[in-house]
């Protein structure tokens, strides 16, 4: 039996290092880094790492004549199959970076959008990708035709497929059109379910964070979820709610969402909006950071900006300092933008009481304290209490059932207590 495999990609990564006012942005070392660890999840292998400073990337281009002849000759030397932009390249320069470099050229949204392809499990998920993925490819049909065919596959010609990539525009467009439909009926289940959720009273508390910053290890050890969580960039897309028990049975759900990156591609924003509300609509969150991680502090502003730019306001945060068992050094952690911040470690179970302890006690701020005696025929009235709130005391009593506990402030009103 003769066993086919596919050549890895060898990869030449290049970006231009433009100065920012911002020292919260990530530096093109941070981002190219990171570029080549999206690579390798990709299925790829740096040779090697190029950066050119500008005050703008050239727009015909994107780097300057002397910075292509250098690549050009570097990719000769290393034996290169390819080369990767850090940032989205426009159509022209996909096409004119093609013709001078005369190599396969690929950039940082094509990579992200070839990894979500190949983790996307649930059929909406497929659909959010493969939606993703025609739009990019629909403005740059041109630019990418010599580039894709360049090695008969590789990173960038996942998800659709190639028979898909052949289509001419119309039928691209049309495909779009099919899917957007599809979408729209998936956030109208999406929204019904966030309606059923909202009328149990039971707390949603989205988890959100870099990716790769420990957020599904934190929902398995929580509630033993069993979802996928490795050590890799986007190692799980499609979203996992579950039931979390607090203390004296108090229950929230937790949800799971989308990893953040930098430069996330405004592509899968789109696509993946409906998902990534998760957090607009929760009533808490849970900001999950890699301690561990050189350049924490960039990432945990790329997911700030990422939340600004889904509407994400008026939420209390509570940011949870991961992986303390990988960090070195112990020096105080802050966030100034959260509410809250704990150092935990979800894969070694530490400071998760400190956790649960800090989520009953701002649940139990956001509602309202009740003590009041039901009559025997208004019983289940209390399981309301027990289900929805925290009951602290319960006695039976000859005329009644006195209670003491805390309930959801829109489920004290529904116990008509004051009549």
């Amino acid at each position: 039996m003769i066993e086919i495999k596919q050549e890895q990609e060898r990869l030449i990564l290049f970006g231009v290092s433009v100065n920012t006012k911002n020292s919260s942005d990530m530096k093109m070392e941070e981002s190219l880094d990171e570029l080549e660890e999206l690579v390798a999840t990709a299925g790829g292998v740096t040779l090697a790492k190029v950066v050119q400073n500008l005050e703008n990337p050239n727009p015909g281009t994107y780097l300057g004549k002397g910075k292509i002849d250098e690549i050009r000759e570097l990719a000769r030397e290393l034996h290169a199959t390819g080369v990767v932009c850090d940032d989205e390249l426009s159509p022209i320069q996909l096409r004119n970076l093609e013709q001078a470099l005369d190599i396969k050229v690929m950039d940082r949204t094509l990579v992200i959008l070839d990894i979500f392809a190949t983790r996307a499990t649930s059929s909406e998920g497929k659909i959010q990708v493969e939606l993703a993925q025609l739009k990019y490819r629909a403005a740059r049909l041109v630019g990418l035709g010599n580039s894709l065919s360049r090695l008969g596959g590789g990173i960038g010609t996942r998800g659709p497929g190639e028979s898909k990539l052949e289509m001419d525009r119309r039928k691209i467009h049309a495909r779009i059109g099919q899917l957007k439909s599809e979408l729209v009926q998936v956030k109208t289940h999406r929204d019904t379910n966030r309606k059923q959720r909202s009328q149990t009273h039971i707390p949603v508390i989205a988890i959100v964070g870099y990716t790769n910053a420990g957020k599904s290890t934190l929902l398995n050890t929580l509630t033993g979820a069993g979802i996928l969580a490795e050590d890799k960039l986007f190692a799980t897309l499609d979203p996992t709610t579950r039931m979390y028990e607090l203390d004296r049975g108090e229950k929230v759900l937790l949800t799971d969402t989308v990893g953040f990156i930098n430069k996330l591609p405004h592509h899968l924003i789109e696509a993946f909006k409906s998902t990534l509300e998760e957090a607009k609509y929760a009533d808490m969150i849970l900001h999950v950071v890699d301690s561990s991680n050189p350049f924490f502090l960039s990432q945990m502003h790329v997911v700030y900006e990422t939340l600004r730019d889904l509407g994400v306001e008026n939420k209390t945060i509570i940011t949870l300092f991961n992986k303390q068992d990988k960090r070195e050094g112990k020096g105080l952690l802050r966030d100034f933008k959260a509410d809250y911040t704990l150092g935990i470690s979800a894969k070694m179970g530490t400071g998760l009481e400190d956790l649960k302890a800090l989520l009953t006690k701002i649940l139990r701020e956001q509602k309202t304290y009740l003590e009041h005696k039901f009559s025997y025929g208004e019983a289940g009235k209390i399981q309301l209490i027990r289900k929805y709130g925290q009951l602290l005391e319960e006695e039976y009593v000859e005329d009644g059932i006195l209670v003491k506990g805390y309930v959801p402030k829109e489920l004290f009103g529904k116990l008509e207590v004051n009549k």
